[in-house]
């Protein structure tokens, strides 16, 4: 199985999404390199879907379609999907909102993983990973714990705190605000920056 690590651009943006909707689930997909190193698939961006309907099938068709297009264009290709969930406690993968949008991915791209966001540890004092990664094992055609890095740990999680207890979660668009109004960018480009870079705009 394969080992992942998420840019700090893309750590960022799942936390992000999930803050800005504390009290609802959210979902995403994740973008990672065309070419992979080694054993490790690097995910570099991570794209907020929905956070009112996750389970709407023409919108999620939509969604992928323009989202597989973009990443073509940037040379990235959908490499998993990420989901926070409602409960505070429900952490575990067969409770993960719209999780068939993950199986369909792994359809496509076969090192796919699945990221599910640690509800307890989403904090204004962000000083742990908040997250749990799967990958697809196929000898039992089953998600199973894989293991995961952040780029730059340290400075990551203390950039994404700091940004936290500024409201930076309040700017983040996801899907559902694009459909709500077409102007709204759902690449989040003012996000691919550093955080340091991003700290200054707050």
């Amino acid at each position: 199985m394969c080992e992942y690590e998420f840019s700090e651009t893309a750590y960022a943006k799942i936390v992000f999404h999930a803050a800005k909707y504390p009290h609802q689930a959210v979902n995403g997909l994740l973008l990672a390199e065309k070419k992979q190193k080694g054993s490790v698939v690097q995910i570099t961006d991570a794209i907020p879907l929905f956070h009112q309907c996750l389970h709407v099938t023409p919108m999620a068709e939509i969604a992928l379609n323009q989202i597989d297009t973009y990443a073509d264009g940037e040379g990235l290709v959908i490499a998993g999907y990420y989901a926070a969930p409602e409960n505070f406690y429900d952490n575990q993968i067969d409770k993960a909102p719209a999780a068939k949008i993950a199986d369909k991915i792994v359809e496509n791209y076969k090192n796919a993983c699945f990221a599910i966001v640690e509800n307890k540890l989403m904090s204004l004092e962000h000083n742990r990973a908040a997250l749990h990664v799967y990958g697809y094992a196929s000898d039992s055609t089953r998600w199973s714990k894989a293991k995961y890095s952040i780029v730059q740990t340290a400075q990551t999680l203390e950039g994404v705190s700091l940004l936290l207890k500024r409201g930076a979660m309040r700017d983040v668009i996801d899907f559902d605000n694009h459909l709500d109004n077409p102007e709204n960018d759902w690449t989040n480009q003012f996000l691919n920056q550093s955080l340091k870079d991003l700290q200054k705009l707050y």
